[in-house]
């Protein structure tokens, strides 16, 4: 009975909640270290072009020379026309590929082999100097002319860069159209549909989000090979660049210009590329990516958050 009536009469302790972790958090020297070399290295290379005689003004005197911008718009106008080539043979030669029929089938297959095969550079010079070997281009009563007429730079520019582009693109489609479900091809015809209209209404629109990707890259690529046509004649953003630095006498800086004109493309392009992928992204993805400026917002208001907290 005694011990009954300790227990009843001692107060109710309440029970002691969780003590609050002090987490340390573990010191990754190998990232400082890291970070020191790479700051190291940087600092050693401005260092290294600060020495060299290099006249800085000429850049920005030139960057928006006439000639410039001229090879800028014809740069950006050859990237465009190749990709337009290079994007329709490819999906052609995709299906060609994916064809039961064996004749089409292996003609894809061996136009694939040969233009990946051999470098860009060496195509552009045989379309070039075709020349040499045929004198004349006859196709009949449709067209006749010299063959040094015929193949100007523009258009041995365009050959040499859209028909290896195709080969490139047709392996992008094939795996977009190899990556849909072989069931959604199948529920397509037995509801009536012909091969093309299921092509075009069921397989290459979900074939888009394998293929958008790898074809955002193949622009940025190829606006950067179009560098490649100077050697045939082709005035573009390189070729006047060049010309203008062994005018000038500032051949080293002119070619730093071009670099800053290609990376300042290739930026606009990458961006787009972003708002591409995220487009065709809507029916895969639960949540889409934050955009660049949906990131800075969202990093402004935890750093303002984080103000007021304080």
């Amino acid at each position: 009975m005694t011990v009954d009536t300790e227990k009843a009469a001692a107060p109710d302790t309440p029970a002691a909640g969780p003590q609050a972790i002090k987490a340390v958090p573990v010191r990754h020297y190998g990232r400082y270290l890291t970070a020191v070399i790479a700051i190291g290295l940087l600092v050693s290379i401005v260092y290294a072009f600060g020495q060299g005689k290099i006249n800085w003004h000429a850049v920005p005197d030139y960057f928006f020379d006439d000639r410039i911008l001229t090879g800028v718009g014809k740069t950006l106008l050859l990237t465009v026309l190749s990709m337009v080539i290079g994007i329709v043979g490819g999906i052609v030669l995709a299906v060609m590929r994916l064809s039961k029929n064996p004749v089409t089938s292996s003609i894809a297959w061996f136009y694939i082999w040969f233009f990946r095969g051999t470098p860009v550079l060496v195509q552009l010079f045989v379309w070039f100097n075709l020349g040499l070997v045929f004198q004349y281009i006859n196709l009949g009563p449709i067209y006749k002319d010299y063959w040094s007429s015929f193949m100007t730079p523009l258009l041995t520019a365009l050959l040499g860069l859209g028909l290896n582009e195709a080969a490139y693109m047709a392996e992008i489609c094939r795996a977009g159209l190899l990556a849909v479900d072989e069931g959604q091809t199948e529920a397509s015809h037995a509801l009536g549909m012909s091969h093309a209209k299921t092509l075009r209404r069921i397989v290459i629109p979900q074939a888009m989000r394998v293929i958008v990707p790898p074809t955002g890259n193949e622009v940025i690529n190829m606006l950067k090979t179009t560098s490649l046509v100077a050697a045939v004649q082709f005035q573009e953003l390189f070729r006047y660049a060049q010309d203008i630095g062994q005018n000038s006498g500032a051949p080293v800086e002119m070619y730093f210009l071009a670099a800053a004109w290609y990376l300042l493309m290739t930026s606009i392009l990458s961006v787009g590329q972003y708002y591409v992928e995220r487009y065709y992204a809507r029916g895969s993805s639960r949540q889409l990516p934050a955009t660049p400026w949906q990131k800075v917002r969202a990093h402004l208001g935890s750093f303002s958050s984080r103000k007021v907290a304080v």
